[in-house]
């Protein structure tokens, strides 16, 4: 009975991993073939679409922006986020329910709601078409607080009692000890933000309009609509979108996969 099992299983990854070997043999095409079935086993390798991509357009500062918005905003959700998870989590304050309660409810706001409220509120702080339009209002996530929250939950407290009975001060309880126990949710949280953040489109495009800030989603939609239909060039630009949240998905996958599973056993 599993060889049916597996066969069909087969079937799927041919089916969900053959647009993305498509997308690369394409890049990989000379321009002045049609991007055909036929074509596809026949035409020659070349990197010259990846090589004029870079040379001829600002793709190059397009893939420098991504990186470092997502980078900075990755790391500072792992931050913040862990921060006042913490908070909710162990410590007692005035109107701590109404506050998480009112973290849960920004979760049922879709985020497009908020586009005309941002951005005329990034207009007058001056951030518009800078830097700091693209990262500080999304340097925090309620899901990832709320993710932090409830990881937290589980982990004993006694340890950190233990700690401060040793002498520890909160801040070295926080970094040394609970910060590794929660490696695995920060790393689903740090792949959570960076994929949102390196495949967003409409915030870049409306809190930007200069090439020296755009991002690679914005820059590639714009690529589009100056080269028509250029294939080979358009899959060479959404390869480089694609190779880093490979790489990125690949290197934590162990981790992705504990944190899922953290939660099933109650503490």
């Amino acid at each position: 009975m599993k060889v049916p099992k597996y066969i069909l299983l087969v079937m799927i990854l041919v089916i969900m991993i053959f647009p993305l070997i498509w997308m690369f043999r394409v890049s990989l095409m000379p321009a002045n073939i049609t991007a055909n079935l036929g074509s596809l086993f026949v035409s020659k390798y070349t990197l010259l679409s990846y090589y004029e991509l870079f040379t001829s357009s600002n793709m190059l500062m397009y893939l420098f922006n991504s990186i470092l918005v997502g980078i900075i905003v990755t790391v500072g959700n792992i931050f913040f986020c862990f921060m006042a998870g913490y908070a909710f989590s162990r410590y007692h304050f005035l109107g701590k329910n109404l506050w998480f309660y009112s973290i849960i409810l920004v979760l049922m706001i879709p985020a497009h709601i908020v586009i005309i409220p941002l951005y005329l509120l990034i207009h007058k702080l001056g951030f518009y078409d800078t830097y700091w339009a693209l990262i500080l209002p999304f340097l925090v996530s309620p899901i990832g607080i709320f993710l932090v929250k409830q990881y937290i939950d589980t982990l004993p407290s006694s340890i950190e009692e233990a700690a401060r009975m040793d002498g520890a001060g909160e801040l070295k309880i926080l970094l040394k000890i609970v910060m590794p126990l929660c490696r695995p949710v920060l790393a689903v949280l740090a792949i959570q933000v960076f994929m949102t953040n390196w495949n967003s489109f409409l915030f870049p495009l409306i809190l930007t309009s200069s090439e020296s800030v755009r991002t690679l989603p914005v820059g590639l939609a714009l690529y589009q609509g100056y080269q028509a239909i250029d294939w080979p060039h358009l899959m060479a630009g959404s390869s480089l979108a694609v190779i880093p949240i490979l790489v990125v998905f690949l290197f934590f996958q162990r981790q992705i996969v504990s944190g899922i599973t953290a939660g099933a056993i109650k503490q």
